[in-house]
């Protein structure tokens, strides 16, 4: 052997040592990380969910947060996370057991994704329903190599890829229940995930914490909601000094023969509100409401403001709105083009907005008070151009 081979051998064994070394400290890492799981984990919003520390696992309750939702609010479903590998003694019978950090989940909705993606956790997203929407680029990378899989539509779900995907468990809403009957059959854990059911803004984004036990990540969870609940109390404080000037803001576009709204305690009503705006309908109701539009006319038309979520592909624009319904241009927030939109196909809402209500709210306040937030550049609400 010369010299030159017998260098380039000892390059090519030091190289060789050194990936070896990065993956097992890697691995160490990683196994760390999952059996030392153990920050507390305190709840100051949410009602969805409870959880009730053991020494070494996790109790977790979940139900609908919402009242009005009387058939569901009794039901509660239990969950016991235990680190993985572990066998606890002593857990009640009538909770289903969850080895955690979880190697792999399937969400059902975008909504779903948001902790994972604020946390950076995809690699233990496994399955998703819809791949609409999507905006962040490792998510669909991942998705287009196969290591996230689409297990089709709700109510169609392919059964073999759900086996193929090999999940812990699959989280699912309770407005969404088509062909969970056959998932149920799998043995597959059923999550509920009562996250979108908050009403308060920080409730659902303290649905984090939740994803954080899932994924081995608390500390992680509870750091990104405590900057989080930080960021939207200073915003609000920003305003304080505007009470008695609010803006009158009004909601919804026509589907079909009815308005279609949310009332006066569900999550938009509430994010205006803590904006420094007030809106249109004043009532418990927490969920989408059907109004006549002559009842909207008389209680929208003098208003500030008009919020709408335009879901469609196209931008919503002036013009358009006239082409859906030549009545909209009767509105003073129409003609003073004053009306704040949502583009769910141009912004990642559905990704990111459930664990980024301080940054829906800065949208809201730079619209109602932009002296407030002068440098400040709106995320997902702000003026229709």
């Amino acid at each position: 052997m010369n010299r030159q081979t017998h260098f380039l051998l000892l390059i090519s064994l030091a190289a060789l040592l050194f990936v070896s070394c990065k993956q097992v400290n890697k691995t160490v890492s990683a196994d760390n990380t999952a059996s030392n799981d153990t920050a507390a984990l305190e709840l100051k919003y949410a009602e969805g969910f409870r959880v009730t520390s053991q020494d070494n696992y996790r109790l977790v309750e979940i139900e609908n947060p919402q009242e009005e939702e009387a058939e569901e609010k009794d039901k509660i479903y239990r969950f016991a996370l235990v680190p993985r590998g572990s066998k606890p003694q002593g857990i009640p019978s009538d909770y289903t057991i969850i080895e955690t950090p979880v190697k792999g989940v399937i969400c059902m909705t975008s909504l779903q994704l948001s902790g994972f993606l604020k946390l950076r956790a995809l690699d233990q997203i496994v399955g998703i329903a819809s791949a609409k929407r999507l905006f962040d680029k490792e998510l669909k990378t991942r998705l287009k190599a196969g290591k996230i899989l689409k297990i089709g539509k709700e109510g169609n779900f392919d059964d073999e890829i759900v086996l193929a995907s090999n999940p812990d468990a699959i989280l699912v809403s309770l407005s969404k229940r088509g062909g969970f009957d056959k998932l149920e059959d799998s043995g597959i854990p059923l999550i509920p995930y009562m996250g979108y059911l908050e009403t308060s803004p920080l409730a659902q984004a303290e649905w984090i914490k939740f994803i954080g036990m899932l994924t081995g990540k608390t500390a992680e969870a509870n750091k990104i909601f405590a900057e989080t609940e930080k960021n939207y109390l200073d915003a609000q404080a920003l305003i304080a000094s505007k009470k008695g000037s609010e803006p009158q803001v009004f909601y919804g576009k026509m589907h079909g023969d009815n308005w279609y709204a949310m009332g006066g305690e569900s999550f938009i009503a509430k994010i205006i509100d803590d904006a420094g705006g007030k809106y249109f309908i004043d009532d418990d109701r927490t969920g989408g409401v059907n109004l006549d539009f002559e009842q909207v006319y008389a209680q929208g038309e003098h208003c500030d403001y008009w919020v709408i979520q335009n879901k469609g592909k196209e931008k919503q624009t002036y013009e358009n709105l006239m082409e859906e319904d030549a009545h909209y241009g009767d509105f003073r927030a129409f003609k003073q083009k004053k009306i704040i939109c949502c583009e769910y196909s141009h912004t990642p809402v559905s990704e990111l907005s459930p664990m980024e209500p301080d940054i829906v709210l800065k949208d809201f306040i730079k619209v109602f008070y932009p002296d407030v937030l002068p440098d400040y550049t709106p995320k997902y609400y702000q003026l229709m151009e």
